[in-house]
């Protein structure tokens, strides 16, 4: 192993008390037994990318949807595992890293020695490349000693690489039958989730006995759908988050003299600003997908934010504060063209500084249009998945540059009588995602990493664990697993050059949902935000006491039991059978085959290729 990997922290005292904090586990992962339940055979959502799904994972799509269930449950049909031989384990952190991740590591090591002591989990050195590289770390007891609940993912490193070309992807096997892995757990987010379902597919397809699962842990809480609830990390960061906006909006009312410009991360989502403004009460929030959705011009988003700061000076109030996410600049149509006519020069290895001669006019225009500071930053080569590198693209500064041009325009024309703009910027990226992770977080973390191994006992394949229900208590926690080519779509359009996984299976990255109950909630007190300076500080992260309890605002409001729902259809579809028996009267059978009947003619047309908004 390397050195710097694995080796014990030297904690403080909080830390030292976090590390002794047990998560609980639900009733249905305690024990010594495995009792597992499959269900029907899952579907992709998406009827249209069906077949294209199904070419490409011939051996893993159709699975079927597990439930995990406790000792006590009756269900006839359930299958029991007792016996459980000793088994390998490789587990890797891929993408950036999320608070919690450590925990998912530590649920997993616990389960797998109390199924049975002679269980081995070796953790891959560096991520992606420590796997191709076979570099592992034996996980026990003393290397988890000083990372449980802690954040960071410093015990094993973390890489960005994809598992993706064939060369990986054959590294991946090999390093798989050296180390003799009976299962291979992949820690992240989207991309990285989306390569464990490629591998599964691979190593079925070759008899490889490696089984693969996915766990959902991104900071971003994009790697939402049907079966997942909500991600690891995302909890923490929000809250932390929260904390700070919270104390900008404090000083923001002391000084009464300032505009404070706040981006955060998100990436090709807004998940974290919706919820961190749903927790603070900023005055004002721009969300990529209203952006996109309205197609707003980058004129458009200054002028909304100056006639806002316009209406607050009216009440006689020049202060407040503005939250931006960091995919915004992607989000603005006009900027969007922009980075995907710079990216393809960069691509064609034009040099950064012969850029600009060689846009197209319209393009040469705004570029020339944007401040140097901006130009500058649009130059830089992008992500692997060809996306901007947006954490270093300063997008709060270049909208307060505009928004202060515009105010001072508009004060010496006189249209504006409040006083002259001042802005301060921040960027909260990098603060919040090595914290100590939350209750939940932690909680979170640690039951999924044992239903890891319940994935693998259970000779699954292709899967990722899922819990949800997860606003409510932990012992009423659904845990399972859903086979991660059922939560896949198919892109069939692009923006621009850079988009390679048209017509390839993938999970995409989730967006806010403009008709969904969280962003019906910021819509219902977007003006008294604006105008009443209802700023609110939940405080800093809690562990213990009021507050440590507390879960996402969005995760809360949202009806998310997808799985719950699916179990409650099953009830009502048993008492149809129960009742409607051989031999019943001819007036419950009629009303059945109406009921039914009606039921299935809904189904089919909502369910129908072309009744199904097609994806970008």
């Amino acid at each position: 192993m390397d050195a710097d990997y694995g080796i014990p922290r030297e904690l403080s005292d909080l830390q030292k008390l976090r590390s002794q904090y047990q998560p609980e586990l639900p009733p249905c992962l305690q024990g010594t037994t495995v009792r597992v339940e499959l269900r029907d055979a899952t579907t992709a959502a998406d009827p249209i990318g069906e077949r294209t799904i199904k070419r490409f994972f011939p051996h893993t799509y159709g699975q079927p949807l597990v439930h995990f269930l406790r000792e006590t449950a009756k269900v006839p049909d359930a299958q029991i595992i007792t016996e459980h031989p000793a088994i390998r384990v490789g587990v890797l952190f891929c993408g950036r890293q999320s608070p919690g991740g450590h925990n998912v590591i530590w649920g997993l090591h616990d389960a797998l020695k109390v199924h049975n002591p002679k269980n081995i989990l070796l953790g891959l050195l560096g991520g992606s490349e420590g796997l191709f590289a076979q570099k592992t770390l034996e996980i026990t007891d003393d290397v988890l000693a000083t990372y449980k609940n802690q954040g960071g993912y410093d015990m094993l490193g973390r890489t960005k690489d994809q598992i993706r070309t064939t060369e990986q992807v054959n590294a991946a096997m090999a390093a798989c039958k050296a180390l003799k892995l009976d299962g291979l757990v992949i820690i992240g987010g989207v991309t990285s989730n989306t390569d464990a379902a490629h591998l599964a597919e691979k190593f079925a397809e070759t008899k490889c006995p490696t089984k693969v699962v996915g766990v959902p842990v991104t900071l971003n809480g994009d790697l939402k759908n049907q079966f997942v609830e909500a991600n690891v990390g995302f909890d923490t960061i929000c809250k932390v988050n929260s904390q700070l906006i919270s104390n900008v909006c404090t000083d923001a009312l002391s000084a009464e003299k300032y505009y404070y410009f706040i981006r955060l991360m998100g990436r090709k989502a807004s998940h974290v600003a919706l919820e961190c403004t749903l927790q603070s009460h900023p005055n004002m929030v721009i969300l990529g997908e209203e952006v996109a959705a309205s197609k707003l011009t980058i004129f458009d988003i200054t002028q909304q934010i100056c006639d806002a700061v316009q209406a607050r000076a009216e009440h006689d109030k020049n202060h407040g504060v503005i939250l931006l996410p960091e995919g915004l600049i992607e989000s603005i149509p006009e900027v969007y063209a922009l980075l995907q006519e710079i990216h393809g020069l960069l691509r064609q290895g034009v040099s950064a500084d012969k850029i600009s001669s060689q846009l197209s006019p319209w393009a040469s225009a705004l570029f020339e249009f944007l401040p140097h500071f901006i130009r500058k930053q649009l130059l830089l080569h992008p992500e692997s998945d060809d996306s901007a590198q947006l954490s270093q693209i300063e997008t709060e500064k270049l909208i307060a540059h505009l928004v202060e041009t515009e105010m001072n325009k508009r004060l010496k024309e006189g249209t504006y009588k409040g006083k002259k703009f001042n802005a301060i910027c921040h960027f909260f990226g990098y603060q919040a995602r090595g914290s100590l992770p939350s209750k939940f977080d932690c909680d979170y973390a640690y039951v999924l990493g044992h239903i890891c191994y319940h994935i693998l006992a259970a000779g699954l394949n292709g899967y990722m664990a899922t819990v949800t229900n997860l606003k409510n208590p932990v012992n009423k926690w659904h845990c399972g697993a859903a086979p991660i080519s059922a939560m896949m779509t198919v892109k069939r359009y692009g923006r621009g050059p850079g988009t390679a996984s048209i017509g390839v299976p993938a999970l995409h990255p989730a967006t806010v949902d403009l008709r969904g109950k969280s962003y019906e909630l910021l819509s219902q007190n977007a003006t008294k935000f604006l105008l009443d300076d209802v700023y609110r500080n939940p405080g800093p992260l809690q562990f213990d006491g009021p507050g440590a309890d507390a879960k996402a605002v969005t995760l809360c409001v949202e009806d998310q039991d997808y799985i719950g729902r699916i179990k409650k259809l099953q009830e009502y579809l048993d008492k149809v059978r129960t009742i409607v028996k051989p031999g019943c009267s001819q007036d419950v059978l009629k009303a059945a085959l109406s009921a039914m009947a009606s039921v299935t003619d809904i189904l089919s047309v909502i369910s129908s290729p072309s009744s199904v908004s097609t994806p970008f």
